[in-house]
Formats: structure tokens, C-alpha cells, sequence
């Protein structure tokens, strides 16, 4: 897994969480590439919008002074998991090609799991239907996915749904986070 370069701001609280004894000021954010969950402190004098992409590469950050850490899934504000919902909702759009590799490629789990079978409601039947007609050709897009399999879920709302129960509650199995 490589490092994240860039986050989205999720939430900026100027003093800090209220209950903490700490006064100082914290983002949560969320990693662009593999939707890491963090905790940011911004730089002196430095205020942060909802939605800034800010750089926390290796090298010189502008806006931010340091990685905290990851940030825990009880600490998410409701503000933040709304803006966390938006932004997968974009990247999932974005980045439609690589989620629709997913479906070409998943495998079992085990014998009684496949990968297909844990997002939200697709089951066994869903499941045989698409890896019967992605033998027959790959998919190409969400679009190629529901022309050719007849009452499929919206697989885009599919993995949004995924990516959020990865992030917001504990999962035996990740698919698309770390």
C-alpha cells in the first residue's frame, strides 16, 4: 500500500474536540488514494475549509504541519461523515474504471464467501450473474454492468455503500480499504 500524498478535509474543528483538555486545532481527513481516515494539525494561522485537498506527501506541506495519525472511526463527526459519503461518492465516479476492474476480477473468499457477495445488496444469484458474463466479455463501465445484467443494484451505490461500512464500522473483510 503506498502513502497517501493528498487528503480531503473532512472536518476542521479550530480548538480541537470539545471534551479533550487539548486546545488545538484539528482536521479529519480522508486519504485520496486508499481512503485512509486521518487526523491533521494544520499550520500556525492556517484555517482549513470543508472539501480543501491539502498535500501531506514527503515533502514541504503548506497547510499542514503534521500527521497526527489515523484517525478512529467512533471520533468521525456527523459533519464528517457526511463530506466522507460526498467525497467517495466523486472518487467512486473518478475512479470508475479501477472499481469496475473489481467486478471483472474478484474472487472467492472461501469456499462459502465471494468478494462480490459482501457489498450491500448483492447476493449469490447477483453474484453467478455477473461472473457468468464476465467470462463472456469484461465490463467496460457501471453502464455495460446494468444493460447486460437485468435487475443488478446500482453497482456505483454499491461500492459507496461498501467503502462506508469499511470505514465507519467494524469489517471482518476489507475490499477497498486498509
Amino acid at each position: 500500500m503506498e502513502k497517501e500524498e493528498k487528503a480531503i478535509i473532512l472536518e476542521y474543528l479550530p480548538n480541537g474536540y470539545p471534551l479533550e483538555k487539548k486546545m488545538m486545532p484539528i482536521a479529519q481527513a480522508v486519504g485520496e488514494k486508499n481512503f485512509t481516515l486521518l487526523e491533521l494539525v494544520p499550520r500556525r494561522g492556517i484555517t482549513l475549509n470543508l472539501g480543501d485537498e491539502v498535500y501531506i506527501g514527503e515533502g514541504k506541506r503548506e497547510k499542514i504541519y503534521y500527521i497526527l495519525g489515523r484517525l478512529k472511526r467512533e471520533k468521525l463527526t456527523e459533519t464528517a461523515k457526511k463530506q466522507l459519503e460526498e467525497f467517495i461518492k466523486k472518487a467512486v465516479k473518478k475512479r470508475e474504471q479501477e472499481f469496475v476492474e473489481f467486478f471483472n476480477k474478484s474472487q472467492a473468499i472461501n469456499k462459502r464467501i465471494h468478494q462480490l457477495e459482501l457489498l450491500p445488496g448483492m447476493g449469490k444469484k447477483h453474484m453467478k450473474e455477473i461472473l457468468k458474463e464476465r467470462k463472456e466479455k469484461p465490463f467496460e463501465g457501471f453502464e455495460d454492468m446494468k444493460d447486460r445484467i437485468s435487475n443488478l443494484p446500482d453497482p456505483e451505490n454499491a461500492i459507496v455503500k461498501r467503502v462506508m461500512k469499511e470505514l465507519t464500522t467494524i469489517e471482518r473483510y476489507k475490499l477497498f480499504t486498509h
